[in-house]
């Protein structure tokens, strides 16, 4: 399976990454990829940016030197209403929008049954979600199955990230269950880097490994390719 587009990257604007928009675009025409995403974390971030970066994030042209950008975001979840850091009316001018539980963002672990229950009140309140990020975190588990499910109702890919498996210990295990929870209610992943420097972009190599192990095979696989002309989406 050849992935053609990096869905979850991070530039120096979320103050813990380490590479500009042109360095990934130069890695992307290296490695061959034909788009990726620019995903920065929301402002609740420590050290993220400010609202502003996502309303201005028209000024990044849709297409750099041959790559396809999407202009996105991971949007974090700040409290136990499902709260996000980012206002809706933000979230149109993006094409992607990528929510996720941190910590120090406002909201913490509050264990699994809580924090599912979170995760689908933010489902509910922002029909502008495209995309689950990470769902196999170990330290904020939410439960496979009622999350899928709620995901494949509401359209919402939920993602496998490559970057899991060396961040954030125990998440194979955790994401393997997401994984077959998603072939057995038949629905769709994205599969994403999440990359903090532009050497990890593209780089798959481990989720591929799941979600082989999980038998997905490239139907239940989103890669969002448009042309400039197209209305961005998922």
């Amino acid at each position: 399976m050849k992935i053609v587009a990096d869905l979850h990257i991070h530039t120096i604007s979320s103050g813990h990454a380490y590479s500009t928009i042109q360095e990934y675009v130069a890695q992307a025409k290296k490695i061959g990829l034909k788009a990726m995403a620019v995903t920065d974390h929301g402002p609740a971030m420590p050290g993220g940016p400010h609202y502003y970066y996502f309303q201005n994030m028209r000024m990044i042209p849709e297409v750099m030197d041959g790559i396809r950008i999407y202009r996105g975001i991971e949007a974090n979840v700040i409290d136990a209403e499902g709260s996000l850091d980012t206002p809706p009316p933000d979230f149109t001018r993006l094409d992607l929008v990528m929510v996720a539980m941190h910590p120090r963002c406002g909201y913490e672990n509050g264990g699994e049954e809580k924090n599912t229950e979170v995760l689908l009140r933010s489902l509910e309140k922002y029909p502008e979600i495209s995309v689950i990020a990470h769902p196999g975190n170990p330290k904020y588990p939410i439960n496979a199955q009622k999350t899928v499910a709620a995901a494949k109702e509401k359209g919402v890919i939920i993602e496998i990230n490559n970057s899991s498996f060396t961040s954030r210990a125990g998440s194979w295990e955790r994401c393997l269950e997401f994984a077959k929870e998603i072939k057995r209610q038949d629905w769709k992943i994205v599969i994403g880097s999440d990359a903090h420097i532009s050497t990890m972009l593209g780089n798959f190599k481990d989720a591929l490994k799941l979600i082989n192990e999980a038998g997905l095979t490239e139907e239940h696989v989103i890669i969002i390719i448009m042309s400039p002309e197209a209305t961005p989406g998922c």
